[in-house]
Protein backbone atom coordinates (compact mmCIF):
# COMPACT_ATOMS: atom_id res chain seq x y z
CA UNK A 1 0.00 0.00 0.00
CA UNK A 2 1.19 3.51 -0.80
CA UNK A 3 2.27 5.73 2.03
CA UNK A 4 -0.24 7.95 3.82
CA UNK A 5 -3.06 7.36 1.36
CA UNK A 6 -5.57 8.17 4.08
CA UNK A 7 -4.31 11.76 4.43
CA UNK A 8 -5.00 12.34 0.73
CA UNK A 9 -8.57 11.18 1.39
CA UNK A 10 -8.94 13.62 4.29
CA UNK A 11 -8.77 10.92 6.97
CA UNK A 12 -6.74 11.47 10.14
CA UNK A 13 -4.52 8.87 11.79
CA UNK A 14 -7.10 8.52 14.56
CA UNK A 15 -9.87 7.88 12.04
CA UNK A 16 -8.04 5.08 10.25
CA UNK A 17 -7.16 3.55 13.59
CA UNK A 18 -10.86 3.65 14.50
CA UNK A 19 -11.63 1.96 11.17
CA UNK A 20 -9.20 -0.83 12.02
CA UNK A 21 -10.65 -1.23 15.52
CA UNK A 22 -14.18 -1.50 14.09
CA UNK A 23 -13.05 -4.09 11.54
CA UNK A 24 -11.34 -6.09 14.27
CA UNK A 25 -14.37 -5.85 16.57
CA UNK A 26 -16.58 -7.25 13.81
CA UNK A 27 -14.11 -10.11 13.26
CA UNK A 28 -13.81 -10.98 16.96
CA UNK A 29 -17.60 -10.91 17.51
CA UNK A 30 -18.04 -13.15 14.48
CA UNK A 31 -15.37 -15.61 15.63
CA UNK A 32 -16.95 -15.77 19.10
CA UNK A 33 -20.36 -16.45 17.57
CA UNK A 34 -18.97 -19.44 15.70
CA UNK A 35 -17.60 -20.87 18.95
CA UNK A 36 -20.94 -20.29 20.68
CA UNK A 37 -22.77 -21.94 17.80
CA UNK A 38 -20.52 -25.00 17.86
CA UNK A 39 -21.02 -25.17 21.64
CA UNK A 40 -24.79 -25.30 21.06
CA UNK A 41 -25.41 -21.95 22.73
CA UNK A 42 -26.60 -19.88 19.75
CA UNK A 43 -28.48 -21.33 16.80
CA UNK A 44 -27.09 -19.60 13.72
CA UNK A 45 -24.18 -17.55 12.38
CA UNK A 46 -23.87 -15.83 9.01
CA UNK A 47 -20.40 -14.33 8.76
CA UNK A 48 -18.83 -11.03 7.86
CA UNK A 49 -15.33 -12.54 7.82
CA UNK A 50 -13.37 -11.31 4.80
CA UNK A 51 -15.75 -8.42 4.12
CA UNK A 52 -15.04 -6.14 7.09
CA UNK A 53 -12.86 -3.73 5.08
CA UNK A 54 -15.59 -3.06 2.52
CA UNK A 55 -18.24 -2.64 5.20
CA UNK A 56 -16.30 -0.34 7.52
CA UNK A 57 -14.62 1.65 4.74
CA UNK A 58 -18.04 2.34 3.21
CA UNK A 59 -19.81 3.22 6.45
CA UNK A 60 -17.07 5.70 7.44
CA UNK A 61 -17.71 7.59 4.18
CA UNK A 62 -21.32 8.30 5.15
CA UNK A 63 -22.85 10.90 7.47
CA UNK A 64 -23.68 8.98 10.64
CA UNK A 65 -25.95 11.79 11.83
CA UNK A 66 -28.38 11.84 8.92
CA UNK A 67 -27.82 9.07 6.32
CA UNK A 68 -29.79 5.81 6.35
CA UNK A 69 -28.27 2.36 5.96
CA UNK A 70 -30.13 -0.72 4.74
CA UNK A 71 -27.63 -3.51 5.40
CA UNK A 72 -27.72 -7.09 4.24
CA UNK A 73 -27.20 -9.98 6.62
CA UNK A 74 -23.38 -9.98 6.68
CA UNK A 75 -23.00 -6.28 7.44
CA UNK A 76 -21.71 -6.35 11.01
CA UNK A 77 -19.03 -3.78 10.10
CA UNK A 78 -21.66 -1.34 8.81
CA UNK A 79 -23.96 -1.56 11.82
CA UNK A 80 -21.09 -1.31 14.32
CA UNK A 81 -19.90 1.86 12.57
CA UNK A 82 -23.43 3.29 12.73
CA UNK A 83 -23.75 2.77 16.47
CA UNK A 84 -24.65 -0.82 17.29
CA UNK A 85 -22.60 -2.41 20.06
CA UNK A 86 -21.07 -5.83 20.68
CA UNK A 87 -23.74 -6.32 23.35
CA UNK A 88 -26.54 -5.50 20.87
CA UNK A 89 -25.23 -8.10 18.44
CA UNK A 90 -24.73 -10.78 21.08
CA UNK A 91 -28.26 -10.23 22.41
CA UNK A 92 -29.43 -10.91 18.87
CA UNK A 93 -27.28 -14.06 18.62
CA UNK A 94 -28.76 -15.42 21.84
CA UNK A 95 -32.30 -14.26 20.83
CA UNK A 96 -32.88 -12.44 24.10
CA UNK A 97 -35.68 -10.00 24.96
CA UNK A 98 -33.32 -7.01 24.93
CA UNK A 99 -32.18 -7.65 21.37
CA UNK A 100 -32.65 -4.20 19.78
CA UNK A 101 -33.05 -5.65 16.30
CA UNK A 102 -36.21 -7.67 16.91
CA UNK A 103 -36.62 -8.46 20.61
CA UNK A 104 -35.25 -11.93 19.95
CA UNK A 105 -37.79 -12.64 17.20
CA UNK A 106 -35.43 -12.80 14.23
CA UNK A 107 -32.36 -14.84 13.41
CA UNK A 108 -29.01 -12.98 13.49
CA UNK A 109 -28.24 -10.72 10.55
CA UNK A 110 -31.66 -9.07 10.50
CA UNK A 111 -30.26 -5.73 11.60
CA UNK A 112 -32.53 -2.86 12.57
CA UNK A 113 -32.18 0.06 14.98
CA UNK A 114 -34.35 3.12 14.53
CA UNK A 115 -32.23 5.52 16.62
CA UNK A 116 -29.20 4.89 14.40
CA UNK A 117 -31.15 4.90 11.11
CA UNK A 118 -30.42 1.22 10.46
CA UNK A 119 -33.49 0.08 8.54
CA UNK A 120 -34.76 -3.41 9.36
CA UNK A 121 -34.06 -6.09 6.79
CA UNK A 122 -36.14 -9.12 5.91
CA UNK A 123 -35.35 -12.76 5.19
CA UNK A 124 -35.92 -12.81 1.41
CA UNK A 125 -32.70 -11.49 -0.08
CA UNK A 126 -32.59 -8.10 -1.85
CA UNK A 127 -35.87 -6.77 -0.47
CA UNK A 128 -33.84 -4.00 1.21
CA UNK A 129 -32.97 -2.49 -2.19
CA UNK A 130 -36.41 -1.07 -3.12
CA UNK A 131 -36.79 -0.01 0.53
CA UNK A 132 -33.60 2.07 0.23
CA UNK A 133 -34.97 3.68 -2.91
CA UNK A 134 -38.22 4.46 -1.09
CA UNK A 135 -36.39 6.07 1.84
CA UNK A 136 -34.39 8.22 -0.60
CA UNK A 137 -37.59 9.29 -2.37
CA UNK A 138 -39.25 10.12 0.97
CA UNK A 139 -36.20 12.15 1.99
CA UNK A 140 -36.39 14.17 -1.19
CA UNK A 141 -40.14 14.75 -0.79
CA UNK A 142 -39.52 16.02 2.75
CA UNK A 143 -36.61 18.21 1.64
CA UNK A 144 -34.04 16.35 3.73
CA UNK A 145 -30.34 16.20 2.94
CA UNK A 146 -29.85 12.46 3.23
CA UNK A 147 -28.32 9.62 1.27
CA UNK A 148 -29.40 6.00 1.56
CA UNK A 149 -26.81 3.24 1.46
CA UNK A 150 -27.87 -0.30 0.65
CA UNK A 151 -25.77 -3.44 0.41
CA UNK A 152 -26.34 -6.88 -1.10
CA UNK A 153 -24.36 -9.84 -2.38
CA UNK A 154 -23.54 -10.51 -6.02
CA UNK A 155 -26.17 -13.28 -6.00
CA UNK A 156 -28.74 -10.67 -4.99
CA UNK A 157 -27.81 -8.53 -7.99
CA UNK A 158 -29.62 -11.13 -10.09
CA UNK A 159 -32.91 -10.64 -8.24
CA UNK A 160 -35.76 -8.54 -9.59
CA UNK A 161 -35.71 -6.30 -6.52
CA UNK A 162 -32.24 -5.02 -7.45
CA UNK A 163 -33.19 -4.23 -11.05
CA UNK A 164 -36.48 -2.56 -10.16
CA UNK A 165 -34.87 -0.50 -7.40
CA UNK A 166 -31.92 0.54 -9.56
CA UNK A 167 -34.20 1.49 -12.45
CA UNK A 168 -36.49 3.62 -10.28
CA UNK A 169 -33.55 5.35 -8.58
CA UNK A 170 -31.91 6.01 -11.94
CA UNK A 171 -35.03 7.45 -13.55
CA UNK A 172 -35.74 9.75 -10.61
CA UNK A 173 -32.07 10.56 -9.85
CA UNK A 174 -32.43 9.56 -6.21
CA UNK A 175 -29.51 9.75 -3.73
CA UNK A 176 -29.01 5.99 -3.34
CA UNK A 177 -25.69 4.17 -3.09
CA UNK A 178 -26.06 0.57 -4.22
CA UNK A 179 -23.08 -1.42 -2.92
CA UNK A 180 -22.68 -5.01 -4.05
CA UNK A 181 -20.38 -6.97 -1.74
CA UNK A 182 -19.12 -9.53 -4.23
CA UNK A 183 -17.65 -12.35 -2.17
CA UNK A 184 -17.45 -14.75 -5.15
CA UNK A 185 -20.21 -17.17 -4.05
CA UNK A 186 -24.02 -17.04 -3.83
CA UNK A 187 -24.13 -19.82 -1.23
CA UNK A 188 -22.60 -22.59 -3.39
CA UNK A 189 -22.80 -20.96 -6.83
CA UNK A 190 -19.60 -19.26 -8.08
CA UNK A 191 -19.88 -15.89 -9.75
CA UNK A 192 -19.05 -17.20 -13.23
CA UNK A 193 -22.28 -19.23 -13.09
CA UNK A 194 -24.32 -16.21 -11.95
CA UNK A 195 -23.45 -13.38 -14.35
CA UNK A 196 -23.06 -13.23 -18.12
CA UNK A 197 -21.26 -9.87 -17.83
CA UNK A 198 -17.77 -9.63 -16.40
CA UNK A 199 -18.58 -7.39 -13.42
CA UNK A 200 -21.66 -6.53 -11.39
CA UNK A 201 -20.78 -2.87 -11.97
CA UNK A 202 -21.27 -3.39 -15.73
CA UNK A 203 -25.00 -3.33 -15.02
CA UNK A 204 -24.95 0.33 -13.93
CA UNK A 205 -25.10 1.77 -17.44
CA UNK A 206 -28.50 0.16 -18.00
CA UNK A 207 -29.90 2.30 -15.21
CA UNK A 208 -28.19 5.56 -16.09
CA UNK A 209 -25.76 5.62 -13.21
CA UNK A 210 -21.98 5.29 -12.85
CA UNK A 211 -20.65 1.89 -11.86
CA UNK A 212 -17.26 1.12 -10.37
CA UNK A 213 -15.51 -2.03 -9.15
CA UNK A 214 -13.04 -1.65 -6.26
CA UNK A 215 -10.85 -3.83 -4.07
CA UNK A 216 -13.09 -4.91 -1.19
CA UNK A 217 -10.04 -5.82 0.89
CA UNK A 218 -8.90 -2.19 0.91
CA UNK A 219 -11.03 -0.01 3.22
CA UNK A 220 -9.49 3.20 1.87
CA UNK A 221 -10.36 2.39 -1.74
CA UNK A 222 -13.93 1.57 -0.71
CA UNK A 223 -14.10 4.75 1.42
CA UNK A 224 -13.10 6.87 -1.57
CA UNK A 225 -15.68 5.27 -3.89
CA UNK A 226 -18.52 5.62 -1.39
CA UNK A 227 -17.52 9.19 -0.48
CA UNK A 228 -17.68 10.19 -4.15
CA UNK A 229 -21.03 8.43 -4.56
CA UNK A 230 -22.44 10.18 -1.48
CA UNK A 231 -21.31 13.58 -2.78
CA UNK A 232 -22.92 12.85 -6.15
CA UNK A 233 -26.18 11.96 -4.42
CA UNK A 234 -26.16 15.10 -2.29
CA UNK A 235 -25.59 17.24 -5.39
CA UNK A 236 -28.73 15.79 -6.94
CA UNK A 237 -26.84 13.80 -9.58
CA UNK A 238 -28.52 10.50 -8.72
CA UNK A 239 -27.52 7.00 -7.66
CA UNK A 240 -24.27 5.06 -7.97
CA UNK A 241 -23.41 1.35 -8.13
CA UNK A 242 -20.26 0.21 -6.34
CA UNK A 243 -18.98 -3.36 -6.47
CA UNK A 244 -16.50 -4.39 -3.80
CA UNK A 245 -14.61 -7.59 -4.57
CA UNK A 246 -13.47 -9.70 -1.64
CA UNK A 247 -13.72 -13.34 -0.55
CA UNK A 248 -16.01 -15.05 1.94
CA UNK A 249 -13.57 -16.70 4.35
CA UNK A 250 -16.19 -18.89 6.06
CA UNK A 251 -18.93 -21.19 4.79
CA UNK A 252 -22.12 -19.38 3.73
CA UNK A 253 -23.51 -19.88 7.23
CA UNK A 254 -23.16 -22.18 10.21
CA UNK A 255 -25.55 -24.57 8.43
CA UNK A 256 -23.39 -24.81 5.29
CA UNK A 257 -20.51 -27.15 4.42
CA UNK A 258 -18.46 -25.29 1.82
CA UNK A 259 -16.12 -28.25 1.28
CA UNK A 260 -18.64 -29.57 -1.23
CA UNK A 261 -18.09 -26.64 -3.62
CA UNK A 262 -14.80 -24.88 -2.69
CA UNK A 263 -11.28 -26.30 -2.80
CA UNK A 264 -9.38 -25.92 0.47
CA UNK A 265 -6.37 -24.38 -1.26
CA UNK A 266 -8.63 -21.67 -2.74
CA UNK A 267 -9.81 -20.66 0.74
CA UNK A 268 -6.26 -20.83 2.11
CA UNK A 269 -5.00 -18.58 -0.71
CA UNK A 270 -7.76 -16.03 0.00
CA UNK A 271 -6.64 -15.82 3.63
CA UNK A 272 -3.35 -14.31 2.41
CA UNK A 273 -5.39 -11.20 1.50
CA UNK A 274 -7.28 -11.07 4.80
CA UNK A 275 -8.12 -7.35 5.20
CA UNK A 276 -7.59 -7.45 8.96
CA UNK A 277 -3.96 -8.42 8.35
CA UNK A 278 -3.30 -6.20 5.33
CA UNK A 279 -4.81 -3.06 6.91
CA UNK A 280 -2.85 -3.65 10.13
CA UNK A 281 0.28 -3.80 7.97
CA UNK A 282 -0.65 -0.47 6.32
CA UNK A 283 -1.06 1.16 9.74
CA UNK A 284 2.30 -0.18 10.89
CA UNK A 285 4.06 0.95 7.70
CA UNK A 286 2.76 4.46 8.33
CA UNK A 287 3.75 4.55 11.99
CA UNK A 288 0.15 4.66 13.25
CA UNK A 289 0.28 1.29 15.00
CA UNK A 290 3.04 -0.97 16.29
CA UNK A 291 2.92 -4.51 17.70
CA UNK A 292 2.39 -3.23 21.24
CA UNK A 293 -0.54 -1.01 20.23
CA UNK A 294 -2.01 -3.81 18.12
CA UNK A 295 -1.98 -6.12 21.16
CA UNK A 296 -3.55 -3.43 23.35
CA UNK A 297 -6.35 -2.90 20.80
CA UNK A 298 -6.99 -6.63 20.52
CA UNK A 299 -7.05 -7.00 24.32
CA UNK A 300 -9.53 -4.13 24.63
CA UNK A 301 -11.77 -5.64 21.96
CA UNK A 302 -11.66 -9.09 23.56
CA UNK A 303 -12.80 -7.50 26.82
CA UNK A 304 -15.77 -6.00 24.97
CA UNK A 305 -16.60 -9.32 23.34
CA UNK A 306 -16.29 -11.23 26.62
CA UNK A 307 -18.49 -8.73 28.44
CA UNK A 308 -21.08 -8.81 25.64
CA UNK A 309 -21.11 -12.62 25.61
CA UNK A 310 -21.49 -12.88 29.37
CA UNK A 311 -24.23 -10.24 29.50
CA UNK A 312 -26.23 -11.72 26.61
CA UNK A 313 -25.99 -15.28 27.87
CA UNK A 314 -27.40 -14.26 31.26
CA UNK A 315 -30.05 -11.88 29.87
CA UNK A 316 -33.68 -13.06 30.03
CA UNK A 317 -35.64 -14.40 27.10
CA UNK A 318 -38.88 -12.65 26.16
CA UNK A 319 -41.96 -13.79 28.08
CA UNK A 320 -44.29 -16.04 26.10
CA UNK A 321 -46.99 -13.37 26.52
CA UNK A 322 -44.88 -11.13 24.27
CA UNK A 323 -45.25 -13.43 21.22
CA UNK A 324 -47.85 -11.22 19.57
CA UNK A 325 -46.27 -7.91 20.56
CA UNK A 326 -45.58 -5.71 17.50
CA UNK A 327 -47.99 -7.88 15.48
CA UNK A 328 -51.28 -6.30 16.49
CA UNK A 329 -51.88 -2.69 17.50
CA UNK A 330 -52.18 -2.20 21.23
CA UNK A 331 -54.87 -0.04 22.81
Amino acid sequence: MAENRHHKLGLSDDQVLEMYETMLLARRIDERMWLLNRAGKIPFVISCQGQEAAQVGAAFALDREKDYVLPYYRDMGVVLTFGMTARDLMLSGFAKAEDPNSGGRQMPGHFGQKKNRIVTGSSPVTTQVPHAVGVALAGRMEGKDLVTFVTFGEGSSNQGDFHEGANFAGVHKLPVIFMCENNKYAISVPIEKQLACEKVSDRAIGYGMPGVTVDGNDPLEVYQAVKEAAERGRRGEGPSLIETVSYRLTPHSSDDDDRSYRARDEVAEAKNNDPIITFALYLKENGIMDDEKEKAINDKIMELVNEATEYAEKAPYADSEQALKYVYAEE
